[in-house]
């Protein structure tokens, strides 16, 4: 089988592939590794590729196999890390110079665990600098493209991770969500991202955005695929303090169920409050075919109405740069990480100045101004106390829309993949591309997104991708995959395709 095919096959196909003896883990592992060196000047999807560390990952699982001993469901299959979760002896950046060069000593707890599970990591990739932003245009690094269309963004922050996958660099990707950085981007590219329950998955290794929304997830570019990973990567950790000591919901049972296409007996709600003025003709368009899809599959669709939604976007601007305020305290030119000014002039104060001066992009610096403010004297009650309580407003809605629905459903965000530099120096425009994912995020529920077709967007010469949001109660994210599998079987998987990228070898 020619390399070129191998990257091509899903992750559940390359594991069975791997466990029957039909494929090596090193061959499959050398395919993508050539992949990334074909198409990643143009993608720009990693910044540290970790070639050794995956050929001697995968040359473990071979002798494993060889051996007779026991491989986990996805031994041998390739992954795109997220720069954001830590890795021992692998620079870790989170897309910021203040980190460039950090080599961090223990690794991740969900890092942990796919090493145990022999997934191979094929390297690190690129994210909007300490996950602030949604274009992946903020990383310190330089933009990612998108491969459908070069001149557009992947999504963000995890842009790396859905670029990756989509591009076919990796089978599986991990990402982070605080407000949609993974169900965006996975929108955008074509592929399938989720978001689990908050706690569902450790964050012990997670360099901290929002502590109180931060969620590392799967991506993958069938939903199966994501629910295998989904299954390796979550699960309670006890140096994790925000972690739920409850059993992992039968995620890739639940994939497996939803592929036979039958919804009957399902309820699912349309949220009024997520669609409309400032959507895109054609993300409306997809998102109401999927809506009668799920209907010709038995489920009974609904419309909902969560009237605090719309309060979302400022609540989450408040309560995210907050604590990002108090997270990014820590990069102080002392501990670790860049120094500048340590010349014996200045004073420590001084050194901690220029060093955040030097090391944190616009965006970070925009956000830790906002989030200062917003806790400092005087104005703590009247806008992070307000944020909070509409926090609670929002996970009511859910709560009432729950009482009557079993999932709820819209689109991922309110536009295609937009052009790179389109934002960039408009934050209010930028911010616009979570209004979708915000609520979720901030009530700690679990989504998911997964293709549901390709829209014509305005100035675009390929018609790229658009999602379908769909959201559980917590800690029901089999009821995410059962619906979004369903969906894949209906309308398709879009992955198959990177056309800004066909014909590269």
């Amino acid at each position: 089988m020619p390399d070129t095919d191998l990257t091509r096959l899903t992750a559940t196909d390359l594991a069975a592939k791997i466990a029957a003896g039909d494929l090596s883990a090193v061959e499959v592992a050398n395919a993508h590794l050539d992949r990334i060196r074909a198409v990643d000047g143009d993608v720009n999807a990693f910044l540290t590729i970790d070639e050794d560390g995956a050929i001697a990952c995968a040359e473990s699982v071979d002798d494993k196999r060889a051996n007779g001993e026991p491989l986990s469901p996805l031994a041998g299959v390739p992954l795109a890390l997220k720069d954001v979760v830590v890795t021992r002896g692998l620079q870790t950046t989170s897309g910021s110079k203040i980190l460039e060069g950090w080599i961090p000593p223990y690794d991740a707890t969900i890092t942990r665990k796919m090493r145990e599970a022999g997934i191979v990591i094929l390297g690190k990739v690129n994210m909007d600098e300490f996950a602030m932003g949604s274009s992946t245009e903020n990383s310190a690094f330089g933009p990612t493209s998108n491969p459908w269309d070069l001149t557009r963004t992947p999504g963000g922050s995890s842009g790396g991770s859905s670029a990756a996958v989509a591009a076919f660099e990796a089978p599986l990707a991990i990402g982070t969500d605080t407000g949609g950085s993974i169900r965006q981007p996975a929108a955008v590219t074509g592929i399938v991202g989720h978001k689990p329950t908050y706690g569902g998955v450790s964050r012990y290794g997670l360099i901290a955005f929002s502590s109180s929304l931060d969620q590392a997830g799967p991506f993958g570019r069938t939903v199966l695929d994501t629910a295998l990973l989904h299954e390796v990567i979550a699960g309670y950790d006890p140096c994790d303090s925000t972690s739920l000591d409850v059993p992992v919901p039968p995620v890739v049972t639940a994939a497996r169920e939803g592929a036979h296409g039958d919804l009957s007996g399902l309820t699912v709600g349309v949220v009024k409050e997520l669609g409309g003025e400032g959507y895109e003709p054609g993300v409306e368009a997809a998102a109401k075919n999927a809506y009668a899809k799920l209907e010709e599959m038995g489920a009974k669709v609904v419309e909902v109405s969560c009237p605090n939604f719309g309060y979302a976007l400022a609540a989450y601007y408040l309560i995210a740069p907050s604590e990002a305020s108090s997270n990014l305290a820590r990069f102080d030119a002392v501990r670790y990480g860049l120094r500048v000014g340590d010349d014996g002039i200045h004073s420590l104060e001084e050194v901690m100045s220029l060093t955040r001066e030097a090391g944190f992009g616009p965006e970070v610096k925009r956000r830790i101004m906002i989030g200062t403010y917003a806790l400092s004297s005087g104005y703590y009650d009247a806008y992070y106390g307000q944020a909070q309580k509409v926090r609670t407003l929002i996970s009511r809605d859910f709560a009432a829309a729950f009482e009557t629905c079993d999932v709820l459903v819209s689109p991922p965000t309110p536009t295609t993949a937009f052009k790179l530099g389109e934002r960039v120096n408009d934050p209010m425009a930028m911010y616009a591309a979570d209004l979708c994912t915000l609520p979720a995020s901030l009530a700690g529920i679990p989504a998911i997104s997964v293709p549901a077709g390709v829209a014509k967007a305005p100035g675009a010469g390929n018609d790229l991708p658009v999602g379908l949001q769909i959201m559980a109660p917590a800690l029901a994210d089999d009821r995410c995959y059962r619906v979004a599998a369903a969906v894949e079987a209906s309308l398709g998987v879009l992955a198959d395709r990177a056309p800004a990228l066909e014909g590269s070898k």
